[in-house]
């Protein structure tokens, strides 16, 4: 297996005929997009004779990047997470097919419906010409992860996603405290932030499904307008505030770090638009927990990713930087906690 699916085109072709059921399938574009560090994400650019799908179409084929993180779903698994999504109203991609015969490219993938617009966190929080009502947009960001929320478990077609954790806030303390343990490095500021949520959890609340990288970055937008949300590899079942506390962190505000909505706008209108459809009372305060929860788990992330580069086993310059801002997520954890950890 070779990390260029563009080598497999003609195996691709023979797929896209037999799923579409058309005579002819050409596949004028197949393009890498940027970004995907955990998975990879390839523009299909295709024209169709006949059948369902004739016509140009731009669809999105989704598979394993060469290594991944331990929390990831596989291909098969964000397809199904996918579908629920979409069928309970989320603007999210529209799913195709899956496919698991590896035959194919050498590893799982699936295509979805390509979905206008950009995604680039540095330009949608700093460019006023592609956010020109920024309290529309984050009340609508608001209102699409309240619809996600009102997912519960259990769920027959998500039964492969582990039960939700008694106890939520508690699970991602001892969670992130292995994974952190799991690596060889010294980090006095990741435990003691840890500690911190171990003696603050929050009171325990119905779980929902979590997108758990709902953030700036992930989500398209198109003529002002939030037209989709993407990479979908973590979602689980937990507390809804938690997914509140990651797309309000600091770490993800990019070029707007005052605005604490994903750097796009004020976080009473990101409320206001998610109690237009759930009827959860959350406040600024509920989110404070889950900010510093946010910033640990980031910061962990970070430096699995050095790992993965530093071990030799995906030599990255884009993972080798992710490791570098380990400093600034740890500052922004003791300002959070402002200290009041206890032995």
């Amino acid at each position: 297996m070779t990390g260029d699916i563009s080598t497999y085109r003609d195996a691709l072709t023979s797929y896209l005929r037999l799923v579409t059921t058309a005579k002819e399938v050409h596949i004028e574009i197949l393009q890498r997009l940027s970004g995907g560090a955990i998975q990879e994400n390839w523009l299909m650019v295709v024209q169709v004779s006949d059948g369902p799908y004739q016509g140009a179409q731009r669809w999105v084929l989704r598979t394993d990047a060469l290594s991944s993180v331990p929390v990831s779903l596989s291909r098969a698994q964000e397809f199904a997470v996918l579908r629920v999504a979409y069928d309970a109203g989320v603007k999210a991609p529209k799913v195709l097919w899956c496919c698991q015969d590896r035959a194919i490219l050498g590893r799982d993938f699936f295509l979805m419906e390509c979905v206008p617009g950009i995604a680039a966190g540095h330009r949608i929080t700093n460019d006023d010409a592609l956010t020109p009502d920024r309290a529309a947009l984050v009340a609508e960001l608001g209102a699409n992860m309240a619809r996600l929320h009102t997912v519960k478990p259990p769920h027959l077609a998500l039964s492969f996603l582990p039960p939700p954790a008694a106890d939520p806030a508690l699970a991602s303390v001892m969670t992130y405290r292995g994974y952190l343990d799991a690596l060889d490095v010294a980090a006095p500021v990741l435990e003691w932030g840890l500690r911190w949520c171990e003696q603050h959890r929050p009171e325990i609340t119905s779980p929902c499904l979590l997108h758990r990288d709902y953030r700036t970055g992930n989500y398209m937008i198109h003529d002002g307008h939030l037209s989709g949300l993407l990479d979908w590899e973590f979602t689980g079942w937990g507390d809804p505030r938690e997914d509140i506390g990651w797309f309000t962190a600091r770490c993800w505000r990019f070029a707007g770090p005052r605005r604490e909505a994903g750097g796009i706008g004020e976080i009473d209108d990101f409320l206001h638009g998610y109690a237009t459809v759930s009827n959860a009372v959350i406040t600024r305060h509920d989110l404070i927990f889950w900010q510093v929860m946010a910033h640990l788990r980031w910061a962990i992330i970070a430096l699995q990713q050095a790992d993965r580069h530093l071990s030799g086993q995906q030599t990255s310059l884009e993972l080798a930087l992710t490791g570098r801002m380990l400093p600034e997520l740890e500052i922004e954890i003791l300002a959070l906690t402002k200290g009041e950890c206890y032995a």
